[in-house]
């Protein structure tokens, strides 16, 4: 397969900064994203991932999902709306920020919590913490499909992306899944914070 035009180095990398910016320079169209690190949480196994400008691409993800099969609408969310939802949302939201902050928590002293009803998992206060993380060592392309399901599928069997778990044969993906499960049993047994 041939790697996308925005995976190869010749379009942008954006920041954080870059993304909450108006107007932001993502597109309101579907697309796959792919998270570029300058610095990878401990743990993490990074041999065969591609690099880029010092950068090394840990996680793939889409927008919109693929349209359900019940007969309901497809969403309309676009990657513009989820990139920035990734930047600045919670892990409730964004199995991608569960996942960082599971793998960072140590070092950046959080933990996550069951919140508001109880149902709901998130860092809390740590959010912010995340967020700050994210600003400084995570990176964002993109790239317009659209069929974004379609891609993400292929670049996940055919890339070494270590922190995606829908769909991947990685071998740090049991090692990860067996992270977060504890972590939620940790949440649970642990009383409910207010939002």
């Amino acid at each position: 397969m041939d790697v996308p035009h925005t995976f190869t180095g010749d379009t942008s990398l954006w920041s954080r900064d870059d993304v909450l910016t108006r107007p932001c320079p993502i597109p309101e169209r579907p697309g796959v994203y792919g998270w570029w690190f300058d610095r990878v949480p401990a743990g993490v196994p990074v041999e065969s991932c591609l690099v880029r400008d010092g950068l090394t691409l840990l996680y793939v993800g889409i927008s919109p999902k693929a349209p359900p099969m019940n007969g309901r609408p497809p969403s309309k969310q676009t990657v513009k709306t989820r990139v920035r939802y990734h930047y600045t949302g919670n892990a409730e939201g964004s199995t991608l920020r569960l996942t960082l902050g599971v793998l960072l928590a140590e070092e950046l002293g959080i933990e996550l919590r069951r919140v508001g009803s109880g149902t709901r998992h998130t860092f809390s206060t740590g959010e912010q913490r995340l967020s700050e993380w994210m600003g400084e060592h995570a990176f964002v392309t993109v790239t317009e499909h659209p069929e974004p399901w379609v891609l993400e599928e292929q670049l996940i069997t055919e890339w070494s992306l270590p922190l995606n778990l829908d769909q991947n044969s990685h071998p740090f993906r049991s090692v990860l899944s067996a992270m977060r499960s504890a972590a939620k049993q940790r949440a649970k047994d642990l009383p409910v914070l207010p939002r």
